[in-house]
């Protein structure tokens, strides 16, 4: 079975380098890893000092890694296409060029982007021949949109396909009176693609009630609140999250330091100490990692170290 595990939470917090620790993490415990960006700034390239792309390719010099880049506006316009070609395929060339400008409007509005990543989630976690995927996710507002869709999605195919088994129902009548209807509703390809797509968002929906979520947060009271805005959610969508990670904590200066710059840093620790007090105390999902910040780009070396310091089980 694959195991799905999902790093989430505000912009900036630094996501990319905990879902890229745990990554390298897995793969350095023998788990064929795949590590997957959603996150529009592709950080995972810079992470790895390497270029990726919509496929999966092996992280150099790491065994049992591989990584991918999901660009969202490529995924909206291939959602787009494929949604113009469905319906090539099942109306006639007026009925189409009728409403094209409806289709390129309705994938201008909110949600058009998550539905469209939403489709590349689940061809990844069907596909994918790993053993973890890692999700580096968006910002929080934009996946916990995407993450509530599985179940309306369902909720919304089922009513599109009632409604189209009772147009069905009406043009037989209309067509053959009181003669016994044709069960034309079977095989009909309307039907038989609304089918396809309920099998795909009930395995999404399944695939993410059984993922791992993990929250990534800074210690300062925006982030605090958006994790704590974010668990409410979760729990609302019936999704677990497994822990809370704490990063880019500011060091403490040594004892024998002064000046300006030590007091402002005493001042910063101490006020994140409150921070991260409140978390320990408030958040019902346990604190498996505090990762304090480094001068240096977390790469190499360091992204071992922070991989090290994180307290959830390849």
């Amino acid at each position: 079975m694959v195991e799905h595990v999902f790093f989430g939470g505000k912009g900036g917090v630094g996501k990319t380098t905990i879902a890229s620790a745990y990554a390298l993490k897995c793969a350095r415990a023998g788990l064929d890893t795949l590590i997957v960006s959603t996150d529009p700034a592709h950080s995972t390239s810079d992470v790895f000092d390497q270029t990726f792309g919509d496929d999966p390719r092996p992280v150099e010099g790491v065994g049992n890694l591989r990584a991918m880049e999901i660009d969202p506006e490529s995924e909206v316009q291939e959602h787009l296409q494929e949604t113009k070609r469905a319906l090539g395929d099942q109306l006639s060339a007026a009925m189409v060029s009728e409403i094209d400008l409806q289709i390129e409007m309705a994938h201008r509005t909110p949600g058009a982007y998550e539905a469209a990543l939403l489709d590349r989630f689940i061809d990844v976690m069907r596909e994918t021949d790993a053993e973890c995927v890692v999700f580096d996710t968006s910002p929080t507002g934009s996946t916990l949109r995407l993450l509530s869709l599985p179940d309306l999605l369902e909720k919304w195919i089922d009513r599109l396909s009632y409604k189209r088994e009772k147009s069905i129902d009406y043009f037989e009548m209309a067509a053959v009176g009181k003669q016994e209807p044709r069960r034309v509703r079977e095989g009909d390809p309307i039907l038989a693609r609304l089918a396809k797509r309920k099998e795909r968002f009930a395995f999404a929906g399944e695939a993410l009630h059984t993922a791992a979520f993990y929250l990534v947060c800074n210690p300062d009271e925006l982030s605090v609140r958006e994790t704590e805005r974010s668990l409410a959610t979760h729990r609302e969508y019936d999704l677990s999250v497994e822990g809370i990670i704490i990063n880019k904590r500011t060091p403490e200066p040594d004892d024998h330091e002064e000046g300006r710059g030590a007091r402002f840093l005493r001042e910063k620790v101490k006020t994140e100490r409150e921070r991260i007090e409140e978390m320990h105390e408030s958040f019902e999902p346990p604190i498996v990692g505090d990762i304090e910040t480094r001068v240096r780009e977390i790469k190499g070396d360091l992204l071992k170290e922070v991989a090290a310091e994180l307290d959830v089980d390849a």
